[in-house]
Formats: structure tokens, sequence, C-alpha cells
């Protein structure tokens, strides 16, 4: 088995917007192959960069193959990658064998929310949008967007108030889904969601 490739001269430091996008499972094929699970139903976020920053798992023990946090390197070159199933699968320089692409099961993906793909008109990435304001339409503050659901159809937010510990009871919590029926406005400038929606809904 081949060494970790070691971090990459001239490359940037870790990207001030990074974004965890997708984490590393198991060897695809003998060729150093890996698969990739990412986090949103649409890749393209992950296939945006060439560059991955990697972190190892919350639990170290999660990987089989890799003990320790220096087992990881901190960057990966994608040489080549494409959408496999319900993911995708990707080659990384110097991950040359089965067991080179082992190694990094349970790594987690990070790239710089800069190199993101444009949005279309009316579309936003659900980074963007954790954290909004969310009003309605006499100007009543609902809360914020604390997450979303992806139900297949349609996206939901999870809108409440926010808090230190991140615990929101159900009471605490709206569900409002993401449809031009009760989403009115969305100004990431001013960090605000305009819906459709009564308090006491």
């Amino acid at each position: 088995m081949s060494a970790a490739p070691p971090a990459f001269a001239g490359e940037p430091a870790w990207p001030a917007d990074a974004i965890e996008v997708a984490r590393i499972g198991e060897a695809w094929g003998v060729k150093g192959w890996f698969r990739v699970v990412p986090f949103a139903s649409d890749p393209q976020a992950i296939f945006s960069s060439r560059r991955w920053f990697i972190r190892p798992p919350l639990e170290l023990k999660s990987s089989p193959l890799a003990k320790t946090r220096e087992a990881y390197p901190e960057l990966l070159r994608i040489t080549d990658s494409k959408t496999h199933g319900d993911g995708a699968v990707a080659q990384a320089q110097g991950i040359e064998t089965r067991g080179d692409a082992e190694a990094l099961r349970g790594a987690r993906v990070f790239v710089g929310r800069s190199s993101f793909p444009t949005e279309n008109v009316d579309e936003y990435y659900w980074v963007d949008l954790i954290g909004l304001q969310v009003i309605n339409r006499k100007g009543e503050v609902l809360g914020s967007v604390l997450g979303l659901i992806d139900t297949g159809p349609q996206s939901v937010l999870r809108v409440g108030q926010s808090v230190e510990t991140g615990a929101v009871s159900e009471a605490q919590e709206r569900l409002i889904p993401f449809v031009a029926a009760y989403i009115d406005d969305v100004s990431l400038e001013q960090r605000r969601i305009l819906v459709d929606w009564e308090l006491d809904y």
C-alpha cells in the first residue's frame, strides 16, 4: 500500500469559506477509486472543485484502517469524478490502490463555497439559507432557518428560535414548505425570507 499523498506545494490553505459537502465511503474497484456520499441530492457542489480538503471522521474508530488523524491527507487533488447510483465515485492523485482508497473511508470532505456553481434564478444552496430570519407578510418574525428537510418533491424549511445548545423542541419549530405558494421572497443580502405563513399555523 502506498503512502498517503502529502500536502501539495503551492496549494491554498484551508479555505475561509469551507463547507462540508460529503464523506468518503468504501473503495470502488481496485485502481484507487472510492465512493463519495454527498450531503445534497445534486453532487455538483462536490464536482465544482478539484481540491477536496479532508478532515478525519468525528469518531476516528469509524475507519477500520486509519486510527489517527495523521493517517488522512489534508488535501486530495481529484483527477476524475462522476455520479454513480445514488452517490458518486472519485479518483485522486496519489491514491492508486484499493487499499489507499479504503484508508480514506469515513473522511469528511470540504470545499470552498466560492467554488460552487452559480445558482439559477430562484435557486439557492441550503447552506446559504440556514440562519436567515423568516418573516411573514405582517412583519412578524417566525424565527430563523435551522435546517432543511428534503422530502423528494420539495424541500421544507425548519424554522425556529436559535439557541446556543441547538436544542429546539417540536413546539418551537415550524415546518414551512420551500415552494412558491408560501415563499414570497428570499434576500441573501438582507438575510431574510418573506413568507405567507401565520404565527398560529
